[in-house]
């Protein structure tokens, strides 16, 4: 580089030369053309913005310039474009520090579907089910009941430890106040909080076993608190759900304590808790069937990652004394935790953050947003037309949860 020479300057007036030509007191390289510049036949002025060069010849003129202004280099141009573009289409990149994808939970009401039950066709498509299928005949251990037509007892079916093949078997039977699981493959599952069991904790990236182990804790509080707890089920704020989540993920939090505190169409608290008007409906006896697993792996960049899906069963009655009819509401939900590297991302040590959460509610009404969920009875389905769209098994979790948005009809309940 040759060296730069101060030019004189007559007064505070003294228009600046033309940068644009070629000038003696100024390095060549300015105004010349680099080894790369001249294979893309361009000048490395072309890519100096005026602000720069001006500073530059005015500091020249007092003898008091730094170093030259520096061409970017062929990386630093391409990346600059491809930004360019992507804002021009509106496309924001992902700040380096700005935690995992975390606005997948935006798009959680298009991540819900619920099925109306269906009582026509049951008994039909039952008949032809159990004459090809044996083992789904009263008294087969992994059905709804036992071979004496009673109700297995709870938590006599193994563990959950993979996404089973098929649907689970049934039984014969009308849900009672007294036995409101009857008929329901629930009957052998786990009570509420028995059946959300987490994985053994081990080290995962930068987090150490016991760090990993307070993460699987705070995603089985939440799942708890969200759909087991009476308090949550009757109305009540889900504080301990709420309080295991990063603050520093406040859109996601913004959005479920509106959903809480003024539900609609856009804000629905069912997408993520399980809520019942205590004015309209009541959980027989509090009780809960639960059944599904959780996984737990190493996530992007060292991160936690915990992938929870559960089933969960709730008998209901009509509130009021006089109410002897039962029926059930299942809800499935695949909820995703990460607990990122504060080192890495901006977040909060020790809390977890949701980057998903899906849920489809078998037996709730579709055109309700008011946040309730409403269970309906056989005879509520004894008038008016029969729920359309297509059948479902509530307790089938060999498959995934639908990503559409639909109402379609239930198998059974």
């Amino acid at each position: 580089m040759l060296p730069v020479r101060p030019m004189p300057v007559k007064n505070e007036e003294t228009p600046l030369p033309d940068h644009r030509a070629a000038s003696p007191n100024l390095p060549l390289w300015i105004f010349g053309r680099d080894h790369e510049a001249a294979r893309e036949g361009r000048t490395v002025s072309e890519h100096l913005s005026d602000e720069e060069l001006a500073r530059f010849l005015r500091e020249s003129a007092e003898g008091t310039a730094r170093e030259a202004p520096k061409e970017p280099s062929a990386r630093a141009r391409m990346v600059t474009a491809r930004l360019r573009e992507q804002e021009a289409r509106g496309e924001v990149p992902q700040g380096w520090r700005t935690g995992p994808d975390l606005d997948r939970h935006r798009a959680h009401a298009a991540r819900r579907r619920r099925l109306k039950a269906a009582v026509g066709g049951l008994v039909v498509a039952g008949l032809v089910v159990l004459a090809l299928n044996p083992s789904l005949l009263p008294g087969y251990p992994y059905g709804g009941g036992g071979t004496d037509g009673t109700s297995v007892a709870a938590g006599t079916l193994p563990a959950e430890t993979a996404a089973p093949s098929t649907a689970p078997g049934a039984a014969p039977g009308t849900p009672t106040l007294d036995d409101p699981f009857a008929g329901s493959p629930a009957a052998a599952w786990q009570e509420g909080a028995e059946g959300i069991v987490m994985p053994e904790p081990k080290a995962v990236g930068v987090f150490s076993e016991q760090q990993v182990g307070k993460a699987l804790e705070d995603a089985r509080t939440l799942l708890v608190d969200a759909n087991v707890a009476p308090a949550t089920l009757r109305g009540g704020k889900p504080k301990a759900a709420l309080g295991v989540l990063d603050p520093r993920q406040p859109e996601l939090l913004d959005h479920l304590r509106a959903s809480l505190r003024e539900p609609d169409g856009k804000h629905d608290p069912l997408d993520l808790f399980s809520r019942f008007d205590p004015e309209e409906i009541r959980v027989v006896g509090d009780q809960v069937r639960t059944r599904g697993r959780t996984v737990l792996e190493k996530g992007k960049d060292g991160a936690v990652s915990v992938k929870a899906d559960y089933t969960f069963v709730y008998p209901v009655t009509r509130a009021g004394k006089e109410s002897e009819e039962v029926t059930r509401a299942v809800v499935r939900r695949v909820v995703e935790f990460e607990m990122p590297d504060p080192a890495r991302y901006v977040a909060t040590p020790g809390k977890l953050m949701i980057t998903s959460y899906r849920s489809e509610w078998g037996n709730s009404g579709c055109e309700f947003s008011d946040g309730w969920a409403h269970p309906q009875f056989d005879s509520d389905l004894s008038d008016g037309a029969p729920p359309s769209g297509p059948t479902v098994d509530p307790y089938d979790r060999s498959g995934a949860v639908s990503d559409g948005d639909e109402c379609g009809t239930l198998s059974r309940v």
